[in-house]
């Protein structure tokens, strides 16, 4: 038999063997006439990393399937049972996979939604229920999770400035402001209306120019964002600068929101200006205030809805 044979003819077995433990672990779970694919999905999880596996499924010889990406790291070996894997694609699994409908990962905290098993990815990478990134700003943090562990963990392990209150008064200063490269002052975190508010003051450089830029990013989806508005105020010597905006959801990530220069931007001339003496330290009060857009029920138009 010719190598081509022997192909055609081990895919074959598999497509038998695995339609046959399809049809068994499908009619095992069938509970007063409700199948469900929780076993089925079992059969799609990669024994290596346990991920669910996407074409191209690779299997072994004897029938045991993994992932493309933990095929390179096995160097070609097949994990279970030693043999070399070649380049077997386990197809009766990939049309399995085809015919699946499973709820998103996130469907225990909330998510209704159900999809078939090549869409169910691109959506949980996109889900509104998906945990949130940390939003500090001063280091490299993996750190993920709901909101509520998102504060706790802000507040325990980045030991942020925590404040009650929609109306903020803050005074920034620097010996040295001609150092302004990556210069990021501490995190503060406000809670007011029942939701959390991230306030980020930092330095860098805008093309040749040194510049100071403070921004609030909300700690929720987009959507939510948008139901709120801010405004930032600096000034000194009879001058000031006001930004009035919506902030930005944590989901944009502190680079994104930085880079596109959505907050406040003083340049350092001006922020020397403000700062008052001999313009040898930068003394920058930053104030400001957070309010909740309400519809008014007769005039169908927003009003602020300031908090106390």
């Amino acid at each position: 038999m010719d190598s081509d044979s022997t192909v055609s003819s081990l895919i074959m077995m598999d497509e038998d063997l695995h339609s046959h433990q399809f049809s068994s672990s499908t009619s095992k779970l069938h509970t007063n006439g409700t199948p469900t694919s929780t076993s089925v999905h079992e059969l799609l999880e990669c024994p290596v990393c346990t991920n669910s596996m996407y074409p191209p499924i690779h299997q072994c010889h004897n029938g045991h399937t993994l992932c493309s990406t933990c095929k390179t790291r096995v160097h070609n070996r097949c994990p279970t049972c030693r043999q070399e894997l070649g380049d077997i694609r386990c197809l009766a699994l990939e049309k399995i996979a085809e015919s699946l409908e499973l709820p998103c990962r996130y469907t225990s905290v909330g998510c209704p939604e159900i999809f078939p098993y090549y869409s169910k990815l691109k959506h949980e990478s996109v889900c509104n229920f998906r945990p949130y990134n940390c939003p500090y700003a001063g280091s490299d943090c993996s750190n993920v999770g709901d909101i509520s562990q998102l504060v706790a963990h802000l507040r325990d392990d980045h030991r942020v400035d925590m404040h009650s209150g929609c109306t903020f008064n803050h005074r920034y200063v620097k010996s040295n402001p001609m150092e302004v490269e990556n210069a990021t002052w501490m995190l503060t975190v406000f809670h007011c209306f029942g939701q959390y508010f991230c306030l980020h003051f930092e330095a860098f450089q805008l093309g040749m120019a040194p510049v100071y830029m403070a921004f609030l990013r909300f700690m929720g989806d987009e959507r939510d964002a948008r139901s709120y508005s801010y405004s930032l105020e600096v000034g000194g010597s009879g001058r000031k600068l006001i930004y009035e905006g919506s902030p930005r959801s944590i989901r944009d990530s502190h680079k994104k929101v930085r880079d596109s220069h959505d907050g406040l931007i003083v340049y350092r001339n001006m922020a020397l200006f403000f700062s008052g003496g001999d313009r040898k330290e930068l003394k920058l009060r930053v104030t400001g205030r957070i309010w909740k857009e309400q519809q008014n029920p007769e005039g169908g138009v927003c009003i602020p809805n300031l908090c106390n």
